[in-house]
């Protein structure tokens, strides 16, 4: 069926004001949640490559969170616009009825739905498991957390490492190590020059044209050794985190779907996380639906005002919260107890389901004035 002149009239405005919603509310959530990690980064002795390529990691997080708002805003202000101006009253006065009118909604909700699921069910798992992988790697790149001038770092319990000067090929000069792991006799190690060696999951830092010196608590003596060369292990009783079991919002959907039995086998994953965590990603599709038929059912259930439908929106608001807080609560449910996950989809029916009937309705006085004949 062909889309008619007013279906792609109304649909283009609730896809570029879609556009507009989530590129507006994406900006907002990636600065709020990149300031945090970029000082992080940054003090790690990570380059600013490591930042973006990390928050580019979760756009689709941020993308699936807003787009419901996004959803919500697009079809609220297409709406709130077509009645203030009398778009829609005039189309309502040819004769189309609420659910005719709806139906460029209806386009735009199976639009985002396609949206929402290929990022839910395919891109979100797949950056989450490359963020994962990339961020085992930073927190075992101990050599990239030890390039720092100027700072005491500890890279052991009991060791004080200082470095005055980091060269640009990464030559360490005036380098300070003590070590207290051992109090009755603590070691202390100056050099001109060092290198990081980093060898398995071990790192090593070759000190070149220093001194050791050794004091004796107990004999009050103080030994001192000149050296040429020494080496010294960093990663000394260090437990470098080797990635020993994913986190289940990264594992791919067909994984959940076909392979549930190898991931409580491997990982000792409960069935009831598993199916909790596929209905989770199928569950924000029906909510994008729902989202944006109830955002136009309450509206058209208004009366015409040029002052807008304040109240109708601020109801479609209510309810939207109430079936976000629905859904949140049988997720619990569904995790104790999988054989039950139909809950999981019950808000987003109920809101499809409640739009329909207030489109069926709307325009139509529910209560008729008695006329005395």
């Amino acid at each position: 069926m062909l889309i008619s002149r007013y279906d792609g009239y109304i649909l283009r405005q609730m896809i570029a004001m879609w556009g507009f919603a989530t590129l507006v509310l994406v900006g907002v959530f990636w600065i709020s949640r990149s300031i945090g990690l970029f000082s992080t980064l940054l003090a790690g002795g990570h380059s600013p490559w490591v930042f973006f390529e990390l928050t580019a990691l979760t756009l689709p997080t941020l993308v699936r969170t807003v787009m419901p708002m996004a959803i919500f805003t697009a079809v609220v202000y297409v709406t709130n616009r077509g009645r203030r101006e009398s778009e829609l009253v005039v189309m309502q006065s040819t004769g189309s009825s609420a659910l005719r009118l709806a139906r460029p909604v209806f386009y735009f909700s199976a639009f985002c739905a396609v949206m929402i699921g290929a990022i839910t069910l395919v891109l979100r798992p797949q950056s989450l498991a490359s963020y994962e992988l990339r961020e085992t790697e930073l927190e075992n790149d101990v050599a990239a957390q030890l390039l720092r001038e100027g700072d005491f770092l500890h890279p052991i319990e009991g060791v004080v490492l200082y470095i005055g000067k980091v060269g640009f090929d990464s030559t360490l000069r005036d380098v300070f190590i003590s070590d207290q792991r051992q109090p009755k006799e603590p070691l202390t190690y100056t050099a001109a020059e060092a290198y990081l060696v980093p060898q398995g999951n071990a790192l090593y830092a070759v000190l070149v044209n220093g001194m050791a010196t050794r004091y004796n608590a107990s004999q009050e003596m103080l030994s001192v050794t000149w050296f040429e060369d020494f080496t010294f292990d960093l990663s000394r009783n260090q437990q470098l985190d080797d990635g020993e079991r994913p986190k289940l919002n990264a594992v791919p959907s067909r994984d959940l779907l076909l392979n549930a039995d190898i991931l409580i086998d491997r990982y000792g994953f409960s069935n009831g996380d598993i199916v909790e965590e596929f209905h989770e990603r199928l569950s924000w599709i029906g909510i994008s639906i729902a989202v944006a038929l109830v955002a136009f059912a309450a509206l058209m259930m208004g009366v015409h005002s040029r002052f807008g439908l304040w109240g109708q929106i601020s109801v479609a608001f209510i309810v939207l919260i109430g079936l976000e807080a629905s859904r949140g609560v049988v997720a619990g449910v569904v995790a104790n107890n999988p054989s039950i996950w139909w809950l999981y989809h019950i808000p987003a029916l109920a809101g499809v389901l409640c739009s329909v009937l207030l489109l069926k309705f709307s325009g139509r006085p529910l209560f008729r004035k008695r006329t005395i004949s």
